[in-house]
């Protein structure tokens, strides 16, 4: 495997570019193609057996094009269809992301912990099996956010909407009894300072995309693929939909400070 490939790094949309920023971060000297899907996204409220069929098809694409690893960077997209392309690839490190329920949970003594995430991310059996692990250290409250990803999507990150929507999602809950909250959704790190505006108190949050990038810096050590020699590498950014300014989004993204 050619140590110039890229990795490829895939997402129901922009969301993902989060967790490639994390990768630059810790990898500069790799080069990367990010596939945003923002022409079905979103991928929270579709069926498991959709998110499978929509990842594997992007998977596949790059695949064919020639890389020497992939970070699905998204947490519904991970729990759908990682197992089954590293069953199919064992040739590529395949990296995928889940929500900081961990670190979360083991920050402090008995915390409270909100999981903000999609629907189905929620749903699936591989966050049930993240939850039940932590359920006698922490408790761990799952908080769905249906539709927010869809307004993060579109390049809203501090708009009036957006607050009012978090204003009513955190409205039932007792701000001072919360510890932390976990960003289970790649997307939901663009929209922080609103979420910790809206909370009303400064508290921790947790988001798996940095550890991703170092996972993915170990597996590519591991294997010797590492692109090391002090050049920065280059970015591919390609999207399946025919909206250029969701190009643009996405490298603004890459340049984005929370």
């Amino acid at each position: 495997m050619d140590k110039n490939w890229p990795i490829a790094v895939i997402d129901s949309g922009i969301g993902g570019a989060t967790v490639l920023r994390e990768l630059l971060k810790v990898m500069p000297d790799e080069n990367y193609i990010y596939f945003g899907d923002s022409a079905n996204a979103p991928y929270g409220t579709k069926s498991v057996e959709q998110v499978q069929a929509l990842t594997v098809a992007m998977a596949e694409a790059l695949i064919a094009r020639g890389i020497k690893g992939m970070v699905i960077a998204c947490n519904t997209a991970t729990a759908a269809a990682a197992a089954g392309l590293r069953a199919a690839h064992p040739e590529i490190p395949i990296i995928g992301i889940e929500p900081a329920v961990k670190p979360a949970a083991l920050a402090k003594e008995n915390p409270t912990v909100l999981v903000m995430a999609t629907p189905l991310t929620l749903k699936q059996e591989k966050f049930m099996t993240l939850l039940h692990r932590y359920t006698d250290v922490a408790q761990i409250i799952p908080l769905p956010c249906p539709g927010l990803a869809e307004l993060i999507e579109s390049g809203d990150f501090d708009s009036e909407r957006v607050h009012e929507y978090l204003r009513d999602l955190f409205a039932p809950f007792n701000r001072e009894k919360v510890d932390s909250i976990v960003l289970g959704c790649t997307h939901y790190p663009l929209v922080s300072k609103a979420i910790l505006a809206e909370f009303g108190r400064d508290v921790p949050l947790f988001y798996g995309g940095e550890g991703t990038a170092r996972q993915t810096r170990r597996r590519l050590e591991e294997r010797g693929t590492r692109r090391e020699g002090g050049q920065p590498g280059k970015v591919e950014i390609l999207n399946s939909s025919d909206d250029p300014a969701l190009i643009a989004l996405t490298e603004r993204i890459l340049r984005f400070e929370e």
